[in-house]
């Protein structure tokens, strides 16, 4: 009896002891992740993102904006694949709003902060601009649409999005009542969703991107996709008409994070830039703080410049990188291959839309476009990638001159 009361007693010390270290470890960790959280709720943090485009330190702050938002890691790893260096002259004349110029005068007036020139799978040329380095991480802005596509076509090859023609709904069951309600996945992919929204790019207006961006990823009051569920309402019938909404491409991240059962930055890792051999970890920022906050699916990747070379020759290699099939080659062909009436976008435009990728009518060449004129241009009749990055002082504009340059560039290697 003695024996069984003192073992009855030991176990219950056991367990009060264990109970207690759960209730320390948990109130720690609660009040780490609040400190995790209010570092980013200062409002010195809240005035630095509201300013994170000022035209005359964006060079630099495009550079860094871990130091701004919160982040989540997309892990390299594994064996690197490797770019053999085999340096050519691109100097010549290249056009610039209207005149002509060398081409150190061309990355300076068309305020690039790196350049990189892949042709049949070596490095060509490489140039790092205004204190970056073969380490620095530029954000992608809109480019990050063209890698969330190619993780839904990931998410697709294994079955755990059955088909892009499944409606948003049958993942995100909550935007039932949303402007989404009736809107496929491929409506998303092609910026045809029919939900009403205005991306104009007035920072500081009170347009409606503005509001969001302000709220999302400024102050961090909401997350995109809550503003998608709660927010938004139906301008037309899906697939109809063209309109180009980040929105949409924050939607399709929330289906991938949904079907696959894991935040974007794990899934990307595991299934893409692990496998593709990435040289360095790349990642995401957040739209809130740590403990709520998701990834900026819309345009908040950042990566090497040749990180960002790797993605697009793993594109103009038809999804092979290292030896290894990472993409499957009927997803590449259909998201970046226009189908008829889609490409251009609208009568008389420049450019066609595929799935989060822009096409170039009359040529096979296509591009991932960022904000502030980032590219990864992509050419497959002269096996030839080439990523710009850049600092411009307005949101949009130079586009044209810079797929010029591409052409050029891409022309003169070619002979």
């Amino acid at each position: 009896m003695y024996l069984c009361h003192l073992e009855r007693t030991l176990r219950g010390a056991i367990i009060s002891t264990c109970l207690g270290l759960l209730l320390i470890i948990m109130a720690e960790t609660g009040t780490a992740q609040t400190d995790n959280d209010s570092r980013w709720l200062t409002p010195t943090m809240i005035h630095a993102r509201t300013n994170m485009f000022h035209p005359k330190l964006n060079f630099l702050i495009f550079q860094n904006l871990d130091k701004m938002f919160a982040t989540r890691t997309v892990p390299g790893g594994g064996k690197v694949w490797k770019l053999p260096y085999s340096p050519v002259s691109i100097e010549g004349k290249f056009e610039f709003e209207g005149n002509s110029c060398g081409l150190e005068e061309f990355l300076e007036k068309s305020t690039a902060n790196a350049l990189l020139v892949i042709r049949d799978g070596r490095i060509v040329y490489e140039k790092y601009r205004n204190g970056s380095d073969e380490t620095t991480r530029f954000i992608s802005f809109s480019m990050a649409k063209s890698i969330v596509a190619t993780l839904i076509g990931l998410a697709v090859t294994e079955g755990k999005i059955k088909s892009i023609e499944d409606k948003v709904v049958t993942y995100l069951p909550e935007m039932k009542d949303s402007g989404y309600a009736d809107s496929t996945i491929r409506d998303l992919l092609r910026m045809r969703s029919g939900v009403d929204w205005l991306e104009i790019y007035e920072f500081g207006s009170d347009t409606q991107l503005t509001r969001v961006h302000d709220n999302s990823l400024v102050a961090y009051k909401y997350r995109m996709c809550d503003y998608a569920t709660k927010e938004s309402k139906s301008a037309g019938k899906p697939g109809d008409k063209f309109n180009y909404s980040t929105l949409d491409s924050s939607v399709l991240g929330c289906i991938l994070e949904r079907a696959v059962g894991m935040t974007g930055s794990q899934y990307m890792s595991e299934k893409l830039w692990e496998p593709a051999g990435m040289e360095r970890d790349g990642y995401w920022i957040m739209d809130g703080p740590d403990s709520v906050g998701r990834e900026f699916f819309g345009g908040g990747f950042n990566a090497t410049l040749r990180d960002y070379g790797r993605f697009g020759l793993l594109m103009l290699n038809k999804g092979m990188a290292n030896g290894k099939q990472v993409i499957p080659s009927d997803w590449v062909h259909e998201s970046t291959v226009p189908d008829e009436r889609y490409e251009p976008v609208a009568e008389g435009g420049a450019l066609g839309y595929q799935y989060q990728w822009w096409t170039i009518p009359n040529s096979n060449a296509y591009l991932a476009i960022g904000l502030h004129n980032q590219f990864i241009y992509i050419d497959p009749k002269n096996n030839t990638v080439i990523v710009k990055l850049s600092y411009t002082p307005e949101p949009l504009g130079w586009e044209a001159e810079n797929i010029s340059f591409f052409q050029r560039v891409s022309a003169m290697l070619a002979r």
